[in-house]
């Protein structure tokens, strides 16, 4: 039997974060060696085993897997979390990716100058109300079904909830205009394998505090 896959990233969300949700959402145990030091990420680059010198990086199924789009959609394929055909797959890849741009202005946001980042926030809320939550609502409607993709639980739905958990820790409302969405997260977040990685004491990292912010500066020069 093949061991559990082993995440190498720092003690933070960053990419990595995605990743854990969804082998946590599968179902799948897994072990984190996190990169403390600046050191620790140079040991991986020199002992070659990160192919384009970055992380995240996961060991699983005999693979040393890089890029994060990468390793979620084997993850996503591996425990049927990918559509039943190409068009259900395509669909799922379309949501995944407007989610990830929505996160990833979210990941920014830590790193904005003191002077900018009222306006990157605002700017999050923004894109979140008018382009981004809209498209899923209407999804919803639309086809009267419990998940985006299918009538079936897949990545689409479980980054999603990750998303809206995210813009929710910058504007704790913001679904107040979108009861579908609402309904939707009441739903995902209570699939039991969802549920217990939201309960404290889970692998799921917090937000980034000023500390854990200096840190990631000095290990990746950001």
């Amino acid at each position: 039997m093949a061991g559990k896959p082993k995440l190498h990233y720092s003690r933070v969300r960053g990419k990595m974060e995605s990743i854990r949700w969804l082998l946590a959402a599968a179902g799948v145990e897994f072990e984190e060696e996190f990169i403390e030091t600046k050191e620790d990420l140079e040991k991986l680059r020199s002992d070659g085993v990160l192919l384009f010198q970055q992380v995240p990086m996961v060991e699983i199924d005999g693979m040393k897997m890089v890029q994060t789009r990468a390793i979620l959609s084997y993850i996503a394929a591996k425990y049927n979390l990918y559509g039943k055909d190409l068009k259900e797959r395509a669909w799922i890849d379309m949501y995944v990716e407007g989610t990830t741009d929505l996160m990833g202005m979210i990941m920014q946001l830590a790193f904005q100058p003191a002077d900018t980042k009222e306006k990157h926030l605002a700017l999050i809320i923004e894109r979140a109300t008018k382009r981004y939550f809209p498209v899923y609502e209407k999804a919803l409607k639309d086809h009267g079904h419990d998940y985006l993709v299918g009538n079936k639980l897949s990545w689409a739905d479980i980054h999603l909830l990750e998303g809206i958990l995210m813009v929710e820790e910058c504007k704790p409302d913001i679904l107040s205009a979108f009861p579908l969405l609402q309904a939707f997260k009441g739903r995902t977040s209570n699939i039991p394998t969802i549920k217990k990685f939201l309960q404290p004491g889970s692998q799921r990292k917090p937000p980034m505090d000023e500390k854990t912010l200096a840190t990631v500066r000095k290990i990746y020069n950001v």
